[in-house]
This record gives structure tokens, sequence and C-alpha cells, in this order.
């Protein structure tokens, strides 16, 4: 059993982990996966397989409420916007269907190799 201590450092990490991919969605549009699965898994305790899910279940209302912040302040082309959410939930239901037979190495690498693609291109297309 948790004592009430152990209980608040643990949601105290939460709120922060959570703050930090709130934070990378407002600034950047997307990527707070990048800040939930290692801070889960390390910070948090969880187990690999659990922190992508985790992470996948709460990006999704981080970027609604970004969109919807985008959206009142006129920075969201909807009509543009609506093929990239089809093809998004096509690949989302794909990956889903794929992510209990891939061994948690393989999650891993490709998570690695996605955040080692998007900074080669932040620093090249500066």
């Amino acid at each position: 059993m948790c004592g009430r201590g152990d209980f608040l450092r643990r949601n105290a990490r939460l709120a922060v982990t959570g703050a930090l991919a709130g934070a990378a969605n407002g600034f950047f549009g997307a990527g707070g996966g990048l800040f939930l699965v290692p801070l889960f898994t390390k910070w948090c305790g969880m187990e690999e397989k659990q922190a992508f899910a985790t992470s996948v279940a709460v990006i999704f209302p981080l970027c609604a409420l970004s969109a919807a912040v985008y959206y009142v302040r006129g920075g969201l082309p909807v009509s543009s916007s609506l093929g990239y959410l089809l093809g998004g939930a096509a690949g989302g239901v794909l990956a889903g269907r794929i992510f209990e037979r891939l061994r948690t190495l393989w999650l891993r690498r490709a998570f690695a190799l996605l955040i080692l693609y998007g900074g080669i291109r932040a620093v090249l297309l500066l």
C-alpha cells in the first residue's frame, strides 16, 4: 500500500509530465509524446508498452485542445486538415492492431528513429 507522500509525489510527477506534454503540443502543435514516453517509463515507473499506450491516450485530448485553440485564433485551416485526419485515423487503427504484436525493443527503436528524424529536420530546416 502506498503512503500519502508516495501518492502525492506520484501525482506531482504525472502532473509535471502532463504539463510538459501540453506545452510541447501548444508550442509545436504536437510532440507531447516526446516527453511522455520517457518520463512515464523512467520517472513514473510504467512499463514501456503501457507508456506508449498511455501516451496516445493523453495526446489525443491534448491535440484536440491545441486544435481548438488554433481554430479559435484563426490558425487552423479545417478544410485542408480533413484529409490528414482521415489518413491519421486509418494509420492509428492499423498501428493499434500491430502494437500488441511488436516487441518493446522494436517500439523503442522506432520511437528513437522518429525523434532522431525530427531533430535532424528541425536543425537542417532552420
